[in-house]
Order: structure tokens, then C-alpha cells, then sequence
């Protein structure tokens, strides 16, 4: 059922989690001349670890595998058309009975990028730089893996 993700939840460690069946975002890469650079959200300050800087992402659905989830959540956040996307990977945070996926996908076609009310910026970022950021908690901890992929 659409929807039935949101609400809060405790994983087997005792962190609170936003997704009552996990959570699921969209790590969108492409290259420039410069640099190898990844799609980044500054999370509007009254979201969950508001102000800091993520992924597009969210709860997801009970219906919905988490490519679908990542796909949907970054229509919703940044206005990504998944026709414009291709996924290449997926990496989970698993705490136990809740996890975070992050789903890899790399730009194939044209895109724009449309901030929802979620989202007080969208920026691309040099992946060197993305250490510089103030980092959402959870994005931080899985960033030197993601980089990696």
C-alpha cells in the first residue's frame, strides 16, 4: 500500500529509524571534465537530521524493492526521471532488522533536477569534496564505502 513505509521505528540496536520497513535513496553519479561528481540533497531543516546534506531517500513501501523505492523517493525529492538514470549497484546499511540501501546509478540521458519542499538545495559535488559537507549522521558513516563502488 502506498504510503504505509512512513512512521518511525526502532531497529535491534535501539536507533530510531524513519521507514518502518527500511529506507531506501538514490546515489546519482556522472562524470564532468573536472571530476567524477554525485548528486547531493541539503535536507530542509525540518526533515529528519534536518540541514545536513544526504542522498535523495526515504521510507520504503511494503510493495516496493528498494531500487523501486530509491527510484521513487528521488522523483519525489529531486524530480529525476528514472528513464534518465541507470542503476549499477546497491549498498546496505543493515542495523538489524532495518536497513538503509543506497542505490547506485549512474546518468544515461537528460536530467533536471527539481527540489521538493524536502529538499532546501540540490547540488552536484565532487566526490573528493563530499567529506567537506555536513554530512546527515547516516550518509557520513557509509560514504568511504559508496565512494568505492
Amino acid at each position: 500500500m502506498r504510503g504505509d513505509g512512513n512512521g518511525w521505528t526502532r531497529c535491534a540496536l535501539g536507533h530510531r529509524h524513519w521507514g518502518r520497513h527500511g529506507a531506501a535513496g538514490l546515489l546519482l553519479r556522472r562524470d564532468t571534465p573536472d571530476a567524477a561528481v554525485v548528486l547531493l540533497q541539503h535536507r530542509a531543516v525540518w526533515t529528519s537530521d534536518g540541514g545536513t546534506w544526504a542522498v535523495p531517500g526515504g521510507a520504503r513501501d511494503s510493495h516496493e524493492s528498494v531500487v523501486q523505492a530509491a527510484l521513487r523517493e528521488a522523483h519525489e525529492e529531486a524530480g529525476i526521471d528514472d528513464a534518465a538514470v541507470e542503476v549499477v549497484g546497491q549498498w546496505q546499511d543493515d542495523h538489524g532488522g532495518w536497513a538503509y540501501t543506497t542505490v547506485i546509478a549512474d546518468v544515461i540521458g537528460p536530467l533536471r533536477i527539481v527540489p521538493n519542499a524536502e529538499s532546501a538545495e540540490l547540488r552536484w559535488v565532487a566526490e573528493r569534496d563530499v567529506p567537506t559537507f555536513a554530512l546527515h549522521p547516516g550518509f557520513a558513516s557509509s560514504w568511504p564505502s559508496l565512494r568505492r563502488i
